[in-house]
C-alpha cells in the first residue's frame, strides 16, 4: 500500500525497524511528518513498539499516530488508551474469529479524525455489507473467552518450542527472554495467540509446514483452527525485497483453541518428520 500505490503519488515513507519506533522516534522525525505508522506485536516478527513512547514523540512533532492492533484486539491492547489517534483491525481475524469474514476497521476517538473517516468512507464505498457486519458482531460475543484460550494455548507451546532442539529462536513476545517482554507486559494484557519461530533453513521450514495435522497449511489467521504458514513465500511473498523481509527460514503459527498438548505433539511430530525429510 505505501510502496506501491501512495509512493507513486507522491508521498513520502521512512522505514523504521521496531526498536526505533519505540525509542529513538523523534530524531526521524520532523515538521513534514504527518503519521506514525506502527504495529505491535508485528506480523511476522512479533516486534514489540512502545505505543506510549512512539506517540509522545508523534504528537510532540505534530504528527498523528495509527496502529494496527490486529494482532492483540482490543481485548489484549488498547492503543488510544495508549495516546493512538486512530486504531486499525483486519476484522477477518480475530474479531470475526471463525475464518467466514472479510473486512477491516478503524477506531478513533477524535471526532474530527472520525468525521472525516465517515465521508471518505461514504464517498469512496468501502463499506462492508450487512451480513459481513452481523458475521463481525457474532465474534465480538466470544472474543474474550476466545482470546485467552488463545493466549494460553500460544504459552504452552511456545514454552515447548523454546526447548525443542531443532528450532533455533521462538519469537513469542510472552517469553522472559523476548527483548519486548516488558513492553508488552506493561502495555497488554497477555501475550496473543501467535508464534513466529526459526528453524535451521528454508528448505526445513518449508517441509515443516507440511508436515502437521492439527495445524492447517493456509493464510489468515485468529480463526478458532491453528494455522502454520512460511511467510517469505505465502502472505509476506509480495514483500520479499521490501525493507524488513521475513527471513526465508521463519515459520508462524496462529495457535487455535484446539488442545494445547494436542498441538505440541503435533509440531514435535512434524519436526521430526521434517528433519527426516530433509535429509533424505
Amino acid at each position: 500500500m505505501f510502496s506501491q500505490v501512495y509512493e507513486p503519488k507522491g508521498y513520502e515513507f521512512t522505514w523504521l525497524p521496531a526498536a526505533e519506533l519505540g525509542g529513538g522516534l523523534a530524531e526521524h522525525l520532523d515538521e513534514r511528518t504527518r503519521i506514525v505508522w506502527l504495529e505491535t506485536p508485528t506480523n511476522p516478527l512479533l516486534n514489540v513498539i512502545d505505543i506510549r513512547a512512539a506517540a509522545d514523540a508523534a504528537h510532540a512533532a505534530g504528527a498523528m499516530v495509527v496502529v494496527d492492533n490486529t494482532f492483540a484486539t482490543p481485548y489484549l491492547q488498547r492503543p488510544l488508551e495508549l495516546g493512538a489517534d486512530i486504531v486499525v483491525h483486519s476484522t477477518t481475524k480475530y474479531l470475526g474469529g471463525h475464518s467466514d469474514v472479510v473486512g477491516g476497521f478503524a477506531a478513533t476517538n477524535d471526532p474530527t479524525v472520525a468525521e472525516r473517516l465517515q465521508f471518505l468512507q461514504k464517498s469512496l464505498g468501502a463499506v462492508p455489507g450487512p451480513f459481513d457486519c452481523w458475521l463481525v458482531l457474532r465474534g465480538i460475543k466470544t472474543l474474550a473467552v476466545r482470546m485467552r484460550q488463545h493466549c494460553e494455548n500460544a504459552h504452552v507451546v511456545a514454552l515447548r518450542l523454546a526447548h525443542h532442539p531443532r528450532v533455533e529462536q521462538v519469537l513469542y513476545p510472552g517469553l522472559p527472554t523476548h527483548p519486548g517482554h516488558e513492553i508488552a507486559a506493561r502495555q497488554m494484557r497477555d501475550f496473543g495467540g501467535m508464534i513466529s519461530f526459526l528453524v535451521e533453513s528454508e528448505d526445513e521450514a518449508v517441509n515443516l509446514v507440511a508436515q502437521t495435522k492439527i495445524f492447517q497449511l493456509a493464510e489468515s489467521l485468529g480463526g478458532a483452527e491453528s494455522l502454520i504458514e512460511h511467510p517469505a513465500r505465502m502472505t509476506h511473498a509480495s514483500t520479499a525485497d521490501a525493507p524488513f523481509a521475513a527471513p526465508k527460514n521463519l515459520i508462524r503459527l496462529s495457535v487455535g483453541l484446539e488442545s494445547a498438548e494436542d498441538l505440541v505433539d503435533d509440531l514435535e511430530a512434524a519436526l521430526v518428520r521434517s528433519t527426516a525429510s530433509a535429509g533424505a
